[in-house]
């Protein structure tokens, strides 16, 4: 006979279930990753040299945007993203092509607008599409960035 073990369940009460939670969007203006991607590459092809100043210019703005919900995520590639912005329109960095520029500056201004796809004030949902845009944003420039990461760290070896 088997010797009862403190891991044989009591047939006297039922087994506990628990229900898992899955992610449903409820909304089905969240952007998949395929139209994530033609939303910055469509915007992309719209930024100007002025656009590129007001990211310089609202950096602050646009960085505390990426201190709330799904952007939390984000936030040191936004500090990465900002950098390159800023040191692309002081001039100090000009290695990377002017497309890669212009989707990083037309996610950080969609990130910034509180209207979009999905408008920001939503609750939950509210900052998922800038998420999405930016997640997109950040595999269409990743080799940039990294060249750019580099260059950074070259730069501060010389100091």
């Amino acid at each position: 006979m088997k010797k009862p073990t403190s891991q044989t369940k009591s047939p006297s009460k039922p087994a506990k279930t628990t229900k898992r939670l899955t992610a449903k969007p409820s909304d089905k203006r969240i952007p998949s990753p395929a139209k994530a991607r033609k939303i910055v590459e469509a915007g992309a092809k719209k930024i100007t040299e002025k656009d590129i100043e007001k990211v310089h210019k609202k950096s602050k703005e646009i960085n505390e945007q990426f201190t709330k919900g799904p952007l939390r995520e984000y936030m040191d590639n936004a500090k990465l993203l900002l950098d390159i912005v800023s040191d692309y329109w002081t001039g100090k960095y000009r290695e990377i092509p002017y497309w890669s520029i212009a989707a990083i500056v037309f996610t950080l201004l969609y990130v910034l607008s509180p209207i979009d796809l999905i408008p920001d004030f939503i609750p939950v949902i509210g900052l998922l599409d800038d998420a999405a845009v930016v997640s997109i944003c950040l595999f269409l420039v990743l080799q940039d960035l990294r060249e750019y990461e580099a260059w950074k760290m070259n730069q501060a070896r010389k100091k």
